[in-house]
């Protein structure tokens, strides 16, 4: 018996080490950039949504990062293709970019009462709603400024070991797996954004969702740098608001399932915050999502394509009892309808052979 308990014992003891070990793992990845917290800290971001803006010349990307953990503060790194310009985002572009995209909605009738509906419940009533179905040695500091809650340096780097040592100059460690992941972008010579994300309340930790950070840059192609996450421990989610003249598509999964799109549409006058990010003219909006259940599989950065400007909107369907005359249901209607025809019917025959009957006792 004591061997039992002392076998449960250490069970739980090993469970309960494997779960403060989760605690005090560092995320090294979230969406197109790396994410790194002090030591003995968590830090979290599991999905992250981005704008993108390209104008075949140059692209524009707003990051708005919802994360959790415990981490007073902490880096992020994103690589970038070429010299970057780097401003607060404005926080009502998701808003109204969720509110140009919403599904359309549509009711769908139904004849046959359901579950709710009367006789099945005390009232008869409409159904329920259908479920909606990230040359040289060394770093170079291209600039540097305190934007809100983040201090922001761009950074020139042909050495992974170099961005290292700029990391613990500012009070970070470079985690080894992050080194390797980097190397392809120091050998296309790409540069990059770091910044060092700290609340400006006295020991407030990150936590909910950020200010957006807009990070602008010259390129010839739409690019969103997704290398990175593949150092990711939990599987992530992706979404991407893609703003340019025609509907834009991801050229290949990258090691994460398909990407959907959720909206592709032309917006004719952009308003407010989609304006500031689009102009004022007409616009194609794509919205893409997808989940990378195996953040390992990563391979490459999207790379987005030209495609047809076929237009797409998500529908949402209310299910709900077909009723006419103020609400009657046309089921009742229907049925009472058949079986007074049927009364009707039975009566006119009855008649009929009352009538047959008494004829024959005439004739007699």
């Amino acid at each position: 018996m004591r061997g039992t308990y002392r076998s449960i014992l250490t069970t739980i003891i090993a469970l309960l080490a494997l779960q403060l070990g989760s605690l005090v793992a560092p995320a090294y990845a979230c969406g197109c950039g790396a994410m790194i917290p002090d030591k003995a800290q968590r830090i979290g971001v599991d999905r992250e949504e981005s704008a993108v803006r390209w104008d075949g010349r140059t692209e524009t990307v707003v990051m708005r990062f919802n994360v959790h953990g415990n981490a007073r503060r902490a880096a992020w790194i994103m690589p970038v293709p070429s010299r970057a310009g780097v401003t607060l985002g404005d926080p009502a572009l998701f808003d109204e970019l969720d509110r140009l995209t919403e599904p359309e909605q549509r009711d769908r009738f139904y004849f046959w009462p359901r579950e709710g509906d009367w006789p099945f419940d005390s009232t008869y009533g409409d159904g329920a709603a259908a479920a909606p179905p990230g040359a040289g040695s060394g770093v170079g500091v291209v600039g540097r400024e305190r934007l809100g809650p983040f201090d922001v340096a761009r950074l020139t780097a042909t050495d992974p070991e170099a961005l290292g040592d700029w990391l613990r100059a500012n009070g970070f460690e470079l985690p080894e797996r992050l080194t390797g992941a980097l190397q392809p972008y120091v050998e296309r010579k790409w540069e990059y954004v770091a910044v060092r994300l700290a609340p400006q309340e006295k020991d407030a930790v990150l936590y909910g969702e950020l200010t957006p950070l807009r990070i602008t840059f010259a390129s010839p192609e739409l690019v969103y740098p997704m290398r990175l996450s593949r150092l990711a421990k939990t599987p992530q989610t992706l979404g991407l608001y893609v703003l340019a003249d025609h509907r834009m598509e991801p050229r290949s999964p990258i090691g994460g399932d398909r990407p959907e799109v959720t909206f592709a549409g032309r917006i004719e006058r952009p308003e407010g915050a989609v304006a500031e990010l689009a102009g004022d003219g007409p616009v194609r909006l794509t919205v893409l999502e997808q989940e990378f259940p195996h953040p390992e599989r990563i391979d490459d950065d999207h790379h987005l394509r030209t495609v047809a400007d076929t237009p797409y909107r998500e529908v949402e369907y209310t299910d709900r009892l077909l009723t006419v005359a103020g609400g009657i249901p046309v089921w009742i209607l229907t049925v009472g309808g058949g079986l007074l025809l049927a009364v009707l019917l039975f009566v006119r025959a009855s008649r009929r052979r009352v009538g047959m009957d008494a004829g024959v006792r005439s004739a007699a």
